[in-house]
């Protein structure tokens, strides 16, 4: 099914369960993106629907031996086949895959779009993600019960990059990961709230003072929360000689 109209950025879930989308995709700025804008298109694909089997199954025992059942390679190469396209980045949502890091984040929202494949049961045939050249990819250490949770996920950091989908590009500057770091705490009225404070920094009108304490409140947040992150940052200061 295909929510939008074909745009530049082509968005495509092979998935066993289509009913999952929009979802969160359909709704806020994301959703005005592609129902009004037309910046975006959304497509699934039912891979039940390239079944030979007559109740639709598409899944067999893991060679080998062992519990739970695996996708099928050829069912899967002709659900993805019927896209008969081969520019678009290709992604696996699965547990053992790579982190979802911003920096790859970027780099496929300037792409033309995305494959995404929605794994179920035990995992995917191996020998279809190397046919397709298909990319492995984590949202978190976590086993979820299939991978439409993660898409959704993946295709809104893509998404949301895309020119025109936010109202201010000012705002992706200091976000989370667009530097190393994590984002400053944020605050607004009222001014005080049961008891606690805004930082009268950010009250006092000095630019150069609000931004330094950003600055601070970012690099502790970092050390604190993810010292892996807190290294390469200062691995990468170090190297540029800051």
């Amino acid at each position: 099914m295909l929510y939008g109209s074909p745009m530049t950025y082509r968005v495509s879930v092979l998935t066993m369960c289509p009913e999952a989308f929009p979802g969160p995709l359909g709704v806020s700025l994301i959703g005005a993106a592609w129902r009004e804008k037309g910046l975006w298109s959304l497509e699934t694909v039912d891979i039940r629907a390239f079944s030979k089997d007559k109740r639709g199954f598409l899944d067999d025992a893991p060679a080998g031996g062992g519990p739970g059942q695996v996708m099928r390679a050829d069912i899967l190469a002709e659900a993805f086949d019927s896209l008969q396209d081969e520019r678009r980045p290709r992604l696996y949502m699965s547990a053992r895959g790579r982190p979802l890091r911003q920096a790859e984040v970027k780099t496929w929202a300037r792409a033309e779009g995305l494959i995404v494949l929605c794994g179920r049961f035990e995992g995917v045939d191996q020998r279809f993600l190397d046919a397709r050249d298909f990319e492995e990819v984590s949202v978190g250490d976590a086993v979820l019960a299939g991978g439409e949770a993660a898409a959704l996920t993946t295709i809104e950091a893509c998404v949301r990059l895309l020119p025109g989908v936010l109202g201010e590009a000012d705002s992706l500057r200091e976000e989370s990961f667009e530097d190393g770091l994590l984002e400053h705490p944020q605050y607004t009225r009222p001014r005080s709230f049961e008891g606690r404070d805004i930082p009268p920094v950010l009250l006092s009108g000095d630019h150069a003072k609000v931004a330094r304490w950003r600055r601070e409140a970012r690099e502790a947040a970092t050390r604190e929360r993810r010292p892996d992150l807190w290294a390469a940052y200062l691995a990468n200061s170090q190297a540029k000689g800051e």
